[in-house]
């Protein structure tokens, strides 16, 4: 189970396409025909992504200490600035500044701007050439990490999730390499609405889906680090997304209520956790409880309390204001919002 454990990192793989998916989903249809308000939509994804994006950034200035000394001056007022604005997966040197796992938001950011025209892509017809669109997709997903193997820019003789290189930052880290998985999850919203929700097929796409990624990530270091960072898993994710969208015993299975409940607070434990961590560790709290012995699992409970915290009295309440100020309501068109009329 080591490796298994050790490859956390591909939830992030998933997660952008899976964002891909849901966007397209819910608004690729509205997109075509005209109905997508794109500045209502940006505001409706600012409205949601940025309350716990601040909050994380806010729980991380006592980490510019550590910052300045790792940075150059340039890179270091370069952090400051492009946090904030969601702009620091751009650099990869400062990908990672204040709070690691925040570069996603960078990227997805980069994603929402130009998802308006992906979704107006002409719904396919037919299945097969739509899968061997997708295909090509994935490919192109693989090209990244396929050219690093090939001229290893960094030396590193084998890379691990631990290695260092300005190129395989780069690879890890920016907007540019991991689009192919949102763009993926985007037809693959497509594909999901011509399979029928009761069929067998998405139960046994779910299985395969599961056990592939396991078989795979219990290869450990036989499968080059390059490219199961991102784009080799995106069939299989894709596998796992179709069977739980469907109705089967695996989609209820992971659909019960526990799972769902601290499954809605999953954005605001994925920023949160680096600096909750951190905070709940440095301030040595399970030391003066008495707790130690039970760490990390009772560390894991306390991030998930914390981060369903975050959900209700922080991120939701911030959202409804937000949307009330800026109006966000609806991300369709005026003109093609039906009117009420009530009667005199």
């Amino acid at each position: 189970m080591a490796p298994v454990v050790n490859a956390g990192f591909i939830s992030v793989s998933y997660f952008i396409l899976l964002s891909g998916f849901v966007l397209a989903y819910n608004y690729a249809e509205r997109a075509r025909s005209g109905e997508l308000d794109r500045k209502r939509f940006y505001e409706a994804r600012f409205t949601r992504i940025y309350p716990i994006y601040l909050l994380s950034l806010l729980l991380s200035l006592g980490q510019l200490k550590s910052e300045y000394p790792s940075h150059t001056p340039a890179m270091f007022w370069t952090g400051v600035i492009f946090t904030p604005l969601l702009l620091q997966g751009f650099v990869p040197a400062v990908a990672t500044f204040l709070n690691t796992p925040a570069w996603t938001m960078s990227a997805e950011a980069a994603y929402y701007v130009i998802f308006p025209w992906l979704a107006k892509w002409k719904r396919p017809e037919r299945v097969t050439p739509h899968l061997l669109r997708m295909a090509g997709i994935w490919a192109l997903g693989l090209v990244p990490g396929a050219l690093y193997m090939a001229f290893n820019p960094d030396g590193i003789a084998k890379p691990d999730r631990w290695s260092y290189g300005p190129w395989l930052w780069a690879l890890k880290y920016t907007p540019y390499s991991h689009v192919f998985s949102f763009i993926f999850g985007v037809m693959l919203a497509d594909l999901d609405k011509m399979v029928n929700r009761a069929s067998r097929m998405r139960l046994w796409l779910g299985l395969i889906g599961f056990g592939g990624i396991y078989v795979l990530l219990n290869l450990g270091p036989l499968v080059p680090y390059a490219i199961i960072h991102d784009g080799l898993l995106m069939p299989l994710f894709a596998c796992i997304i179709l069977g739980l969208a469907g109705e089967n015993p695996l989609a209820h299975a992971l659909g019960v209520r526990p799972l769902v409940f601290v499954g809605e607070a999953s954005y605001c434990l994925y920023l949160l956790h680096f600096n909750l961590w951190n905070i709940v560790h440095g301030s040595h709290v399970l030391n003066v409880l008495g707790l130690t012995r039970f760490d990390p699992w009772i560390s894991y409970v306390l991030l998930i309390a914390l981060a369903i915290f975050a959900l209700h009295f922080i991120e939701k309440p911030a959202q409804r204001k937000l949307r009330e100020w800026l109006h966000a309501t609806s991300v369709v068109r005026d003109s093609d919002r039906p009117v009420s009329i009530t009667p005199p």
